[in-house]
């Protein structure tokens, strides 16, 4: 049988994902991975370094997925931060559940924290970059560095988020997972809530009102 040519990094996250989650464990090789699957092993290489690298590539799907949905829906467009986020959240879990039997396989079989934190390397650098062009409004600081201190602690917060809400959908044993979009809608606008600076600028703004007219009057 001829061997297949045209291998895109989905036709190896599938083939990946079913042989993964038929043997509970990682081909044994590049070689013998390539070699059940029908193409040449170079082919493999062409997209991926190693299985380590094509996992974090399986979670990294997961996020172009979601992206490329929202997207295409004219109505989320013209959302504003919070229910872009929040349309985000439900469509993304919905990829994780469509795939749940691997994402559950390939964070559980990390026993360490770190280790599945580096297979979501790929997730969590294209995540924050979606949170940055949120244009989620924060407080103006006239200063480069302190700008860039806020907008890095606002990254990793959603990140540490979706990361808490991975965590309680592994976890969750309700009926179609009806308690983690319950916990998505309570994390997100809690976190916007927090998030809302209108009361403290109005603050800032009264007390340059009552700075100018008691300590700068003429």
């Amino acid at each position: 049988m001829a061997k297949k040519k045209n291998i895109t990094d989905q036709d190896l996250i599938s083939f990946y994902m079913d042989y993964v989650l038929e043997h509970s464990e990682q081909p044994k090789s590049v070689y013998a991975f390539s070699k059940l699957n029908n193409f040449e092993e170079s082919k493999f290489y062409e997209h991926f370094s190693t299985f380590e690298s094509l996992e974090k590539g399986v979670f990294k799907a997961f996020l172009t997925n979601t992206l490329l949905m929202l997207e295409a829906n004219e109505d989320y467009q013209n959302f504003d931060a919070r229910d872009k986020l929040l349309s985000f959240y439900f469509t993304f879990f919905e990829n994780l559940t469509a795939n749940r039997s691997y994402v559950a396989y390939a964070l559980k079989q990390h026993k360490s924290t770190l280790k599945s934190l580096a297979v979501l390397k790929d997730l969590k650098l294209g995540f924050c970059n979606y949170i940055g062009h949120l244009d989620i409004e924060t407080l103006d600081i006239k200063e480069e560095r302190l700008e860039k201190l806020q907008q890095r602690s606002l990254r990793e917060t959603a990140w540490l988020q979706l990361l808490l809400t991975l965590k309680f959908w592994l976890e969750d044993t309700s009926t179609s997972f009806e308690k983690t979009d319950i916990f998505i809608e309570k994390a997100v606008n809690t976190s916007f809530d927090l998030l809302d600076i209108k009361p403290l600028k109005s603050l800032i703004d009264f007390g340059k009102f009552i700075y100018k007219e008691k300590f700068n009057t003429h």
